[in-house]
């Protein structure tokens, strides 16, 4: 699922209250705890497609099952494990648990956090998220720059790629400050296109950030070198870097946030920038929010190619309806500024969580 339920619990406390549901805990003794939850997620799109079809659809919007767990190792440090698993809520006699969303081990204590496995990059977690990152329809971001720029096609936006193989620690936080550093290491048989194809080389990217928090104000900044992916695998040409820095703040229910986004092309004029402002306001049944980004894409980077101009004025709007504590419903619309409007949408769709 999105990650809304975060947003809503930075919104405000009121409307927290009245999204959030609790995990079933099937196990809590002698230090140790094992937790199950999941969500059932469906949504109703019409979105414009590149060709000048339309598409309409009523279909699944993330569902997924998990489980967590803790156990005390010693007075200071607990080992925990997380996993996801996604199924298709509207079509769910076609297959069962059907790919795995995330999964990962660590452990954590006074020294920080330490874990492996596969989890959200870091660059969307502080950097992206805090702009949008909604039910449906989010805005463009670095991510779909290095998308349009791997020579693995679909792999640069790959959730296998982007989010797997990954090794990261993250200190605690020290006086306001905190900062983590990690790696997506791809070796001599990982898959680099999600599909068949391996490295044939071991690939290790080093990406690290920190964030400072201050009262109701945070600054974050990311770098990630990318050097898991490759321009031309036959060259072996690099692909670039990604850059951002995020500024939010947040007082009673409202939260407003800014964001500069660089995805660094290797080759000359071949960057792409987002500055992005977005907003959340929980009214007490829901949250309304929106964001507003610029993209600016140089002439010879494989964004301005595939899209077909080198600017774009996004934006996106939308509102949640809490149902229950449990259960909540939203509309969303989201206009890109592509040719031929592609891209551009609207959804309703409802959650429920367990």
């Amino acid at each position: 699922m999105k990650k809304t339920l975060l947003a809503t619990a930075i919104a405000g406390a009121a409307a927290l209250a009245a999204t959030s549901a609790s995990a079933a805990t099937v196990y809590n003794q002698d230090g140790t705890k094992l937790d199950i939850y999941g969500n059932v997620q469906l949504a109703y799109s019409y979105i414009d497609q590149y060709n000048g079809a339309e598409d309409s659809e009523l279909g699944d919007n993330g569902s997924t099952f998990g489980a967590k767990g803790e156990h005390k190792i010693n007075d200071d440090i607990v080992g925990y494990f997380k996993a996801e698993w996604e199924y298709d809520a509207d079509e769910a006699k076609n297959g069962g648990l059907d790919g795995g969303d995330q999964a990962y081990v660590g452990a954590k204590g006074s020294f920080g956090d330490a874990r492996i496995g596969s989890w959200d990059p870091l660059m969307d977690d502080w950097i992206q998220d805090p702009i949008t990152n909604n039910e449906f329809f989010d805005l463009s971001d670095s991510g779909t720059a290095l998308a349009a720029g791997s020579d693995s096609g679909e792999g640069g936006n790959d959730a296998a790629l982007r989010e797997g193989d990954k090794l990261q620690y993250m200190s605690p936080v020290m006086g306001g400050l905190q900062f983590a550093v990690g790696s997506n290491f791809k070796g001599d048989g990982d898959s680099v296109d999600g599909d068949d194809n391996i490295s044939n080389s071991n690939q290790a990217s080093f990406f690290t950030g920190a964030k400072y928090t201050v009262g109701g104000f945070s600054l974050a900044a990311v770098y990630d070198n990318l050097d898991q992916f490759e321009a031309n695998s036959a060259t072996g040409e690099d692909l670039g870097d990604q850059y951002g820095i995020t500024g939010q703040y947040t007082v009673d229910a409202l939260r407003v946030a800014i964001k500069a986004e660089r995805f660094a092309g290797e080759e000359d004029d071949t960057d792409v920038d987002f500055y992005g402002i977005g907003a959340r306001y929980g009214y007490g049944m829901g949250d309304v929010y929106g964001a507003y980004q610029y993209v600016d894409a140089e002439d010879q980077s494989n964004y301005a190619t595939e899209y077909g101009d080198d600017s774009f004025n996004e934006f996106n709007l939308g509102v949640t309806y809490n149902i229950s504590s449990a259960m909540y419903t939203y509309v969303e619309y989201r206009q890109l500024d592509r040719a031929g409007d592609a891209g551009d949408g609207a959804a309703v769709g409802i959650y429920y969580g367990f």
